[in-house]
């Protein structure tokens, strides 16, 4: 294998660098930025988190820690990491609006259209075979949340955005609607310069969560995060947040729609993002009344899928406790109830008795 440490010039590896980037951009990423493998300066902060147990049910969290912080174990001989940037919001607008529709199901923007791994998988690879032919043989790895990646601390250390209050990446051109990926490499590229922080003394994205999942700037407790309670937690949803979750089915945009910053973010050209069966208006008894092969043809090719159909209908459940009080409404619970998992049916019976309190009748 040809060692591009030792047959590029400093020269080289800059033009190589700005190839890289011209490369990415032909390939649909917003942004292309390189970064080295010191993520010293997050240790502490990943630690505390995971001692404190913040990351819940997500146990992979805490494994192979020392490959997430540091790169180099997890793929041997990288130096650097070039971090991309696609968008993925298909609509303009931030409005907080569509959660007051509360027999609609809200559905998390990144999870509307086409998976994104996939697509941004083989986009690197892409890219990879590019540098290949340039330069020859070289060492890489692409990863698109699919291994032990502190991908947020990369992207930000080569200039990406910044971690915001709310733990998302937040880009001064783009806010945060936006999906990151990484090719790790043993090419010494020269590496782009760190970004700032830019939040201010804003804290709209902390002050509107509906859990109150932030305990601090940039501190979450994921236990308490919608986002984690639809789509990480495999048991019942704790009581507590069902009221909170609203009509959010799959996900949670909340912190984002109030950042400022995302009123820089433009619409996405990539059609595969676009919203598939309508999911971004679709009616939450419409979404009650799928079966499973339903579930499982709609959703092919989703994010949405990797929840699994019980899951869909407990998330489903608990939107329907919380919209308006009907006939229409009251039927497809009931409808349902016999039929379901326990996880299930315990939901569906949390939803009836929200309708029956609030018409005045007994369970």
């Amino acid at each position: 294998m040809t060692d591009p440490a030792t047959t590029l010039s400093a020269l080289d590896l800059k033009r190589t660098a700005n190839d890289i980037k011209l490369w990415g951009a032909e390939l649909g990423f917003q942004q292309v930025v390189i970064g080295d493998v010191d993520l010293s300066a997050y240790r502490a902060t990943f630690l505390r988190w995971l001692e404190n147990g913040f990351h819940g049910a997500m146990g992979y969290m805490a494994n192979n820690t020392d490959k997430r912080l540091y790169p180099e174990r997890l793929q041997p001989g990288t130096i650097r990491v070039i971090s991309v940037r696609m968008d993925y919001a298909r609509q303009r607008g931030n409005s907080l609006a569509p959660m007051h529709r509360r027999n609609k199901a809200y559905i998390a923007r990144y999870a509307r259209g086409r998976d994104y791994h996939k697509l941004m998988r083989k986009r690197l690879q892409i890219l990879a075979c590019r540098i290949t032919e340039a330069i020859g043989e070289f060492g890489y790895r692409a990863f698109v949340d699919s291994a032990p990646v502190l991908e947020r601390a990369m992207a930000e250390k080569s200039g990406l955005g910044w971690i915001g209050k709310n733990t998302m990446l937040i880009n001064r051109q783009a806010g945060s609607w936006f999906f990151l990926g990484e090719l790790f490499t043993d090419i010494p590229l020269p590496i782009d310069p760190a970004g700032s922080e830019h939040c201010g003394s804003c804290r709209a994205c902390l002050d509107i969560c509906p859990t109150r999942a932030f305990i601090g700037n940039g501190q979450m407790d994921a236990r308490r995060c919608i986002s984690y309670l639809t789509i990480e937690l495999r048991t019942a949803i704790p009581v507590k947040f069902r009221k909170a979750i609203g009509n959010r089915v799959f996900g949670c945009d909340d912190c984002q729609l109030v950042c400022p910053w995302n009123k820089f973010s433009t619409p996405s050209p990539e059609q595969d993002f676009s919203p598939r069966h309508g999911l971004d208006d679709a009616d939450l008894v419409a979404l009650f009344a799928w079966s499973e092969d339903e579930f499982l043809t709609r959703t092919e090719g989703s994010a949405i899928r990797r929840i699994g159909y019980e899951c869909w209908q407990r998330n489903l459940a608990v939107a329907l406790g919380n919209a308006e009080t009907s006939d229409l409404v009251m039927t497809a619970l009931q409808n349902k109830l016999s039929a379901s998992s326990p996880l299930v049916a315990e939901h569906i019976k949390w939803a009836l008795h929200q309708h029956r309190g609030a018409e005045g009748l007994a369970l």
